[in-house]
């Protein structure tokens, strides 16, 4: 795996994107004109353009420098996404007890942090794995742990980790809120700017991709 850079992407440029999550489904007509669908991907993948974020010089030598130091597509980055960076589904600052990871077996001192979209039909879990470092909260049926003294949080696995003492007893829901990042690569080696265009208003393209954990 290639390094990831634990640096998170220009917040003014990026609050501007546009992309969402994309799914890769097979789809097969029969004769009967009925359908069977096959779904390639278990887990969605996000695609991003940053391009309409780019409103200056100035903050288009930021996007060129971090392009430049990311060596392109090679390395990883940080990227928050303004529609889904947070525990909540709504919107609402995150709370202990927004989201379920675990339940407690006596001797499990590790948790990984997760995100659940639905709840009636097909919940679909999604692995967290960049968390904004001092965004984390855990409980442990309902009864809020502290970071440091009663678990610790790696912010470049999202693995939350209870110490000596502390382990969730069997049978205990654990729960937790949290901010977090997009972990993504440029989808380009290549930026390609017309710097008479750009300065006729027309918007850059700076695509991303995230990298599936």
């Amino acid at each position: 795996m290639q390094a990831f850079h634990e640096v998170r992407f220009p917040v003014e440029v990026g609050i501007r994107s546009r992309g969402g999550p994309e799914r890769r489904t097979d789809i097969v007509s029969l004769g009967s004109g009925r359908e069977e669908r096959n779904a390639r991907w278990i887990h969605a993948r996000r695609r991003y353009d940053a391009g309409a974020g780019v409103k200056s010089l100035a903050a288009l030598s930021q996007v060129v420098a971090f392009f430049e130091e990311r060596r392109g597509r090679l390395h990883g980055f940080r990227f928050k996404d303004r529609l889904d960076f947070r525990s909540s589904l709504n919107g609402a600052a995150p709370q202990m007890t927004d989201q379920v990871i675990g339940a407690g077996t006596g001797s499990q001192a590790a948790y990984s942090l997760i995100k659940t979209y639905g709840a009636s039909f097909a919940p679909y879990q999604r692995t967290i794995s960049k968390p904004v470092a001092g965004s984390v909260l855990i409980a442990v049926n309902g009864q809020a742990k502290s970071a440091g003294t009663q678990f610790t949080i790696d912010t470049s696995t999202g693995v939350i980790t209870f110490v000596a003492g502390q382990i969730p007893a069997n049978g205990a829901v654990v729960t937790a809120g949290y901010e977090f990042d997009v972990p993504v690569r440029f989808d380009t080696d290549r930026l390609e700017i017309d710097m008479a265009s750009f300065a006729a208003g027309e918007i850059p393209t700076i695509p991303l991709i995230e990298i599936i954990p």
